[in-house]
Parts: structure tokens; C-alpha cells; sequence
């Protein structure tokens, strides 16, 4: 006879907010990760508990022939804003950074750091809202680390998540391989995530509906992928936006690049948001949205699949690479002139990814 299934049981948080005790390594540890990780991750690779992950090496080398890796830290405030949470971007821009190297996401690991006090059914919410949006996107978080630190130590709770993915046989992208006459592509419109965050903390008395971007993209990278296999350069416009991509691109691959103001797409309440702060947003954060470099023989295609795909409806082409001074970013005006759009220098805008 075949054994029954062993049926997992998950032990109980019976107090309100984390103590020092949580961290200690005893039962009141025990009782938190069951409560609030392993209830809400709940997978078979996670379920032995043990110290590490074992993954099958056959089933990966299945799936391509390069191993992605990949490991972001995430201390956004407030912990909950417009459009997401400080979970859901952990899932989302891990998911992310493994998906703009071409690869597919597999698996994440999850360390979060804990402040003493720190509600328990806050935790809770944030675990949730990790467990949903991995399984949205087609990831197991597979094994983690808690830790709790004394009141002050750290603000509320910081979360560290690495990747893992892998990357089929002959793709091969990079900020180094731009060439000219490539067209520069967006998914959408931009800086949605920075106002939102900025906004959401409530010192500005801003009425606003701004939501943030927060999305996994490994889907729409595919489609695109997929359709325009020439693709030379994709990656996430996160922190310093979509300025700091720009020039990275430049720089490695000694290129200069032309953006056009009148096509680079941004919504009114972003546009007025930046205008009353005297902020840029070229230089906000984005948690949904891809610069892409596509030779301009598949540009108009690599659009077309962008389009198709609901994080992608916006697609635009916002400028591309030309003749100039190797390493330059500039941005064609509305008003016919030009601009030179640099690096970011010091910071716009603090912990918001």
C-alpha cells in the first residue's frame, strides 16, 4: 500500500506584535516563521525546512544552458502605497532583474530583517502579498531567513530577496552591445512608481490617484524576445530611472544616444507632479517598465508584441542611437532645442525601492 500523505501543520504566533524573543532562535522563532512564512510560501521545495533549497540540476539545465543569478534588497517607505507593497516589489523586482537578462525566473529566497514591535499581522499582510504575487508570476520562494533586530535598529522591516533563472542557449543581451541606427523602446509611461511613493508618504498634502507600476515582466520580456530575437539590451528602469539606463547603455557601448520629449511618454499627473516639486522624470523610479535597444529592423515588431501584452498597451519608441559623442544622452526638446540628460548626481528621491 502506498503511505498516506504526510499533512504539514503550522505552529501559531499567540502574541501581537514580534519581540527580541523571535529572533532568538528558539520556539517563538519557530512559531513566527511557521505562522507568517512558511503558511503563506508554502511549496514542496520549502516544505523539509532545512538550511538550503535542493534543487534539481536536470530539471534547470531543462530549461537553458546558462544559470541566472541575482539578489536586490528592498527598504521602501511607507511599507504600503498606491499600486503595491514592499513585498509585492521584493517578488517583482527580483522577478525582474532575472527576466531582463532574458532568463526564466525559478525560484527566490527571502531574508527579511524585522524591527521589535513590529506588527505581526503587518507581517502577515507582507507575506501574503509575496506568496500571491510569486505564484502570479510563476516562482516558489524556496528558502529564507529571518531575523529581528531591537526597536530602532532598522525601520519596520527590510526584505532581502536572490533569484535564481535560467537563460536559453544563444541569447545573449548587454548595455554593451548597442549599435547605431538601434531604436530605444519603453513598455509605457514613466515614473509612475517614484511620484506614487513620494505622494503615498503624505507630507506634501498632494491629493492625487497616482498608483505605482509594481508588475513582474518576465512575460512581456518573452513576447518580445520571442518575436524580435535581435534584441540587443533590456533592462528595468528602477532606481535613477530611465536616464541612468540610458547612460549605462551609452557608456558600455560608446554610443550616443538621442531621446525625443515629444514621444517620451508620461502621465499628466506625473508631468504636474515633477513640474510643483521641480523634480525630472527621467531620473524616477519605475518598478514596470523596460528601456529595450532593438535593431531598427525588428523595432517596430518588438513593439507590436509589447503592445499585445497588458503590462505593454503603452508601448512607445522613444528615440534611438546615433551619430554624436560617444557616452552623451541627449533629449530633443518640445521646444526644438536639445539637452544634455546626464547621470544622476546625489539623490531625488530616498528609499523608495
Amino acid at each position: 500500500m502506498n503511505a498516506m500523505p504526510t499533512v504539514r501543520t503550522f505552529a501559531k504566533v499567540s502574541v501581537p506584535t514580534v519581540t527580541l524573543a523571535h529572533g532568538g532562535g528558539g520556539k517563538a522563532m519557530k512559531d513566527l516563521i511557521d505562522d507568517v512564512f512558511a503558511r503563506a510560501f508554502d511549496n514542496p521545495l520549502l516544505a523539509p525546512m532545512e538550511d538550503q533549497a535542493r534543487l534539481d540540476i536536470g530539471a534547470l539545465a531543462n530549461g537553458g544552458d546558462r544559470l541566472a543569478f541575482t539578489t536586490d534588497s528592498y527598504v521602501v517607505d511607507p511599507l504600503f502605497f498606491p499600486g503595491g507593497d514592499i513585498g509585492k516589489l521584493a517578488v517583482c523586482g527580483t522577478v525582474n532583474d532575472l527576466a531582463v537578462g532574458g532568463a526564466t525566473p525559478l525560484y527566490l529566497s527571502c531574508a527579511i530583517i524585522i524591527e521589535e514591535g513590529v506588527s505581526i499581522d503587518l507581517l502577515r499582510r507582507i507575506a501574503g502579498s509575496m506568496a500571491e504575487t510569486a505564484r502570479a508570476a510563476g516562482v516558489s520562494i524556496v528558502t529564507g531567513d529571518t531575523k529581528v533586530v531591537p526597536n530602532g535598529a532598522c525601520d519596520k522591516v527590510f526584505i532581502t530577496t536572490t533569484g535564481i533563472g535560467v537563460i536559453p542557449l544563444d541569447l545573449h543581451l548587454g548595455a554593451d552591445r548597442a549599435q547605431f541606427g538601434d531604436r530605444i523602446l519603453v513598455n509605457g509611461r514613466l515614473g509612475d512608481h517614484g511620484a506614487a511613493i513620494l505622494a503615498a508618504r503624505g507630507d506634501l498634502f498632494l491629493d492625487t490617484d497616482l498608483q505605482s507600476d509594481c508588475a513582474p515582466l518576465h512575460g512581456l520580456i518573452g513576447a518580445v524576445l520571442a518575436a524580435a530575437p535581435g534584441v540587443r539590451f533590456i533592462r528595468d528602469a528602477t532606481r535613477g530611472g530611465v536616464a541612468t539606463v540610458l547612460n549605462e547603455v551609452a557608456i558600455a557601448s560608446g554610443v550616443a544616444i538621442e531621446i525625443d520629449e515629444h514621444t517620451t511618454p508620461l502621465g499628466d499627473e506625473v508631468r504636474g507632479f515633477c513640474e510643483i516639486l521641480g523634480l525630472d522624470p527621467l531620473y524616477l523610479a519605475n518598478e514596470g517598465k523596460v528601456i529595450i535597444v532593438a535593431p531598427a529592423d525588428e523595432a517596430e515588431t518588438a513593439l507590436e508584441a509589447m503592445r499585445r501584452h497588458p503590462f505593454g498597451a503603452e508601448a512607445v519608441d522613444i528615440g534611438g542611437i546615433r551619430a554624436g559623442e560617444p557616452g552623451r544622452v541627449t533629449m530633443r526638446t518640445t521646444f526644438g532645442g536639445s539637452r544634455i540628460v546626464d547621470m544622476l548626481v546625489g539623490e531625488q528621491l530616498p528609499r523608495i525601492c
